[in-house]
């Protein structure tokens, strides 16, 4: 899963001990590697990290999404195809979240901005590189941008942009929308047993 996906998971203000720390610790996992960078961060802090190695193992073990990274395979994606399903999950959990957000009176506008004021008061605990991918997402919207094709195409044009042998990043998109209602059902199958998952996790 993607960006928003691992903010959306991290719980609620009203539910969830220690909220902020978690959804930091789940953002800055993204650039925390191993043991020693886990134990670098508080222990609330720590919590959400594991919380995103936890999020990230459940996903790519599980029979639906490796339905559909075998599907973006064989259109053409081979090793990148997991890249291309966790953009493009986001995509659909930005389109539809009123169906899948914890409070479906929030929508996904304010709900990005409180996102981006968070983690923007608290970006200096933040690995650097990812600091400054964060300015780029604050700057960019990219949450909210995600509910839309275009969104997709960028983010996937981007990340093909950046890594040299990822060219084919490009054409993920367009992939993933020519098969988008066997796309929508994976997800539509996935998302509830990941949440399910997330909430019964102990931590």
């Amino acid at each position: 899963m993607n960006f928003l996906a691992h903010l959306l998971l991290s719980g609620t203000p009203a539910t969830t001990p220690d909220y902020e720390d978690i959804v930091v610790g789940n953002f800055a996992a993204e650039a925390v590697r191993g043991r020693a960078g886990l134990l670098a961060y508080p222990p609330a802090v720590q919590r959400g990290i594991q919380l995103h190695r936890f999020i990230d193992t459940f996903t790519d073990a599980h029979p639906v999404v490796r339905r559909t990274t075998a599907r973006l395979r064989e259109a053409g994606l081979g090793k990148w195809a997991g890249v291309v399903s966790d953009v493009a999950y986001d995509h659909l959990l930005a389109r539809d979240f009123a169906q899948y957000h914890y409070h479906s009176a929030e929508p996904l506008p304010a709900f990005a901005q409180r996102m981006y004021a968070l983690l923007h008061a608290r970006r200096h605990e933040l690995p650097e590189r990812l600091q400054q991918m964060f300015h780029y997402m604050r700057q960019g919207d990219w949450l909210t941008g995600y509910a839309h094709p275009t969104g997709l195409e960028q983010a996937l044009l981007g990340l093909s942009r950046r890594v040299p042998t990822a060219t084919v990043l490009a054409t993920g998109a367009a992939a993933f929308l020519k098969e988008l209602p066997a796309y929508e059902a994976d997800f539509a199958e996935f998302w509830p047993e990941l949440h399910a998952a997330v909430e019964a996790k102990d931590y």
